[in-house]
């Protein structure tokens, strides 16, 4: 029997998905250029010279929007896409402040996995992304399961820099040990384990042929 007493969960790929298979890829962008015409690997290119932009420290939604405008110009210029200035505004304003469906679909069991989870443990969310993740997660009446919601722009930080962890380990004074940590990134896995956290890799895709971690594919299976 396992002696934990807090879980952390990432969110993408483990509470939520991408409906259309990119993140940043939304539906409001595909309003403006048909899909069949995007080329994946240009994008994921181009989204790589232009990353520092979104992983800049962003508090609000205002700052957040700033700097997506910003990413979405040049990503577009570097794409080579014909989308105009006041449809990359539509596009952002879309990401920032869209609530519904079309920008994450949530996992059938998340709603009821976070209940059952947040009667035996305390609940953190530790997950690389924006502000406005906390207003859809509050939109999907979840926001409450957890304890803290540590999001990376608010502290200018990816979990890849390691020190983001650190937030949760010494705001809560987890001890080696007392905390299980979920993620769908086998990369940030090593990192949680040099902080001394259990881990375990969400697989919601059924994509890991072999793993050093021990795999899951769903909440109902951290017991």
């Amino acid at each position: 029997m396992n002696s934990y007493k807090y879980v952390i969960l990432d969110m993408g790929n483990v509470l939520v998905g991408p409906p259309t298979g990119e993140w940043l890829i939304t539906s409001t962008f595909l309003k403006f250029v048909d899909k069949d015409k995007v080329d994946i690997e240009k994008y994921r290119s181009v989204k790589k010279e232009i990353q520092h932009i979104i992983d800049r420290k962003a508090e609000t939604l205002s700052e957040e929007y700033d700097i997506f405008i910003e990413f979405y110009t040049k990503l577009i210029s570097g794409m080579g896409l014909d989308i105009n200035e006041e449809q990359i505004k539509e596009i952002v304003d879309d990401f920032v402040f869209n609530k519904h469906d079309d920008k994450y679909y949530l996992y059938d069991d998340v709603k009821e996995e976070l209940e059952r989870l947040s009667n035996k443990y305390t609940l953190l969310l530790l997950s690389d992304n924006w502000p406005c993740a906390i207003d859809y997660l509050k939109e999907k009446n979840i926001y409450d399961y957890f304890k803290k919601v540590y999001i990376s722009s608010i502290y200018g930080v990816r979990k890849s820099d390691e020190i983001l962890f650190d937030y949760p380990i010494k705001e809560f004074n987890i001890k080696d040990g007392e905390a299980l940590f979920v993620d769908d990134n086998s990369d940030l896995l090593d990192i949680a384990e040099d902080k001394n956290l259990n881990v375990l890799l969400m697989d919601r895709y059924n994509k890991v042929e072999d793993s050093k971690f021990s795999v899951i594919h769903e909440l109902s299976e951290i017991v």
